[in-house]
């Protein structure tokens, strides 16, 4: 039977994909060089579906093992999530992620059309759209203008896939920009889990929550929104993975490529989402206000309307189930740490 491959599929979103793929019938192969994940989650993957996939630990930079994936599998379909995400790191090395992220394209490219596999769905990202855009961002706004090497290796992919499918009229690809993915899935056993301090909002507030860190910062209280606090589109990770799966159904029975939005069209400020956890939580965070980052927006969030007409998607979970399935996740991290000695 054909298989979808999905690079990174041991991260955050590709486990949540890999989730909604088997729960719908297909057979699912991993690739990931564990860098930023860890192998246990195939365990976890196999708690909730019921079936295990194959793991492939692999660096897709390296041509060989990329062909050796391909190789020993039928692969139908790629969702292609591998590469660095952190973007302050990326501006401390950008080699590291230009050579990373575009390396690992290219082979994985060069290998679906040495095996005529001809369908992609790219985890790309709202940040293509850069600084200057107006809110909220259609796929027709302008792309580039990115503010960190983190975007521009997203921007630099959507152009290398745009061109590999010209070049090639059997080929369909999504390109999917998402906005700000939080929650974990409601089994509590697979979520995010980032290593050292947080680049994400969520994370920092549930590690604040379970005592890992003293309080949360909330980068600037002075920028043009309802309460002075950043505004963004925060989306339910399961919603994601969803739209995933609406895509590769969508890109199976066309041809091109089409570059979509995934988000809610809502805009959350960052002290609505801190409210909302205490809220559902019964909790009471501590935070400061603290001077604003460096190309932090004010407000930025999506209009989501193409993934409707032509994916027939839609985010269904509301904020509240973002912040009860975050909190549920840490404290399965905490109890499973407690139980490992603290390891």
């Amino acid at each position: 039977m054909a298989k979808i491959l999905l690079t990174g599929g041991c991260g955050y979103i590709g486990s949540h994909t890999a989730v909604e793929l088997i729960n719908a019938g297909r057979d699912v192969v991993i690739a990931d060089d564990l860098s930023n994940s860890d192998k246990s989650v195939i365990d976890r993957i196999e708690m909730i579906t019921g079936k295990r996939p194959d793991l492939y630990v692999s660096d897709l930079k390296d041509k060989k093992e990329c062909e050796k994936i391909f190789d020993e599998n039928d692969i139908s379909a790629v969702i292609h999530f591998a590469g660095y995400k952190a973007v302050g790191e990326s501006v401390l090395s950008p080699l590291k992620y230009y050579r990373n992220n575009l390396d690992s394209t290219l082979s994985l490219l060069e290998s679906m059309r040495s095996h005529l596999c001809n369908t992609i769905i790219f985890s790309s990202s709202a940040t293509v759209y850069g600084t200057d855009g107006v809110v909220p961002y259609t796929e027709s706004a302008e792309t580039g203008g990115c503010s960190n090497p983190y975007g521009w290796t997203k921007f630099m992919i959507e152009r290398i896939i745009c061109d590999t499918v010209l070049a090639n009229p059997d080929m369909s690809a999504v390109n999917l920009r998402y906005f700000n993915p939080i929650g974990a899935h409601e089994s509590g056993l697979i979520g995010e889990n980032p290593s050292g301090i947080p680049n994400n909002l969520m994370p920092y507030i549930t590690q604040v929550a379970s005592g890992i860190r003293d309080h949360l910062n909330i980068y600037g209280n002075d920028y043009d929104t309802p309460d002075g606090t950043g505004v963004r589109d925060y989306i339910h990770v399961v919603d994601l993975a969803k739209g995933h799966l609406a895509a590769l159904e969508y890109a199976e029975k066309h041809k091109g490529t089409e570059c979509i939005n995934l988000g809610t069209g809502v805009g959350y400020s960052v002290l609505d989402v801190v409210n909302a956890f205490n809220e559902a939580n019964h909790l009471d965070l501590p935070y400061v206000f603290a001077k604003r980052r460096e190309g932090d927006l004010a407000s930025y969030y999506a209009n989501p309307k193409k993934a409707y007409e032509l994916l027939g998607w839609k985010a269904e979970k509301t904020l509240v189930d973002m912040c009860k399935d975050s909190w549920r996740w840490q404290v399965y991290l905490k109890n499973s740490e407690n139980k490992d000695g603290g390891k």
